[in-house]
């Protein structure tokens, strides 16, 4: 399909080509536009396709106690849930330029549990698989050998 008009977007392998980046990037920016950050006055926004081809999405909500504040992957991963669920298979994050953005560490954490190694992020150097954005990842098959 596509490849967004903002950033160095550079494809990663065939998946990245079935993916419309600019329509999930205007999704993410409408979402960053809807933000609720009042304290830092960073608005973040993200969308994410699923592998049913839904597309979900959030924004940041910030809370007086910061440390309590929800980032917009963690709405985008709840609607993802409360929409039936599946995977996330590519995921576009912006800052309030609308360009791409990348997750902090939790929520790469985030993306990982829900698309996994195969998911796609749109980077501000292009797009990555999760496998380049959180190498040697703490999954779920990490607790599975723990029970052993």
């Amino acid at each position: 399909m596509t490849e967004p008009a903002a950033g160095p977007a550079q494809p990663f392998g065939e998946a990245s080509d079935d993916v419309d980046w600019e329509a999930l990037r205007l999704r993410a920016v409408e979402l960053m536009e809807r933000a609720y950050a009042p304290y830092s006055r960073f608005r973040v926004g993200v969308a994410g396709l699923v592998d049913d081809g839904r597309v979900v999405a959030g924004c940041n909500v910030e809370n007086a106690a910061y440390g309590v504040a929800l980032c917009a992957e963690c709405g985008m991963v709840s609607e993802l849930h409360a929409t039936g669920g599946g995977r996330l298979t590519a995921v576009f994050c912006v800052g309030s330029d609308g360009q791409a953005l990348m997750p902090c560490g939790r929520c790469r954490q985030l993306l990982w549990e829900n698309g996994g190694p195969e998911c796609l992020l749109m980077t501000p150097e292009g797009v990555l698989p999760m496998t380049a954005v959180l190498p040697q990842a703490f999954g779920v098959d990490d607790l599975r050998h723990a029970e052993g």
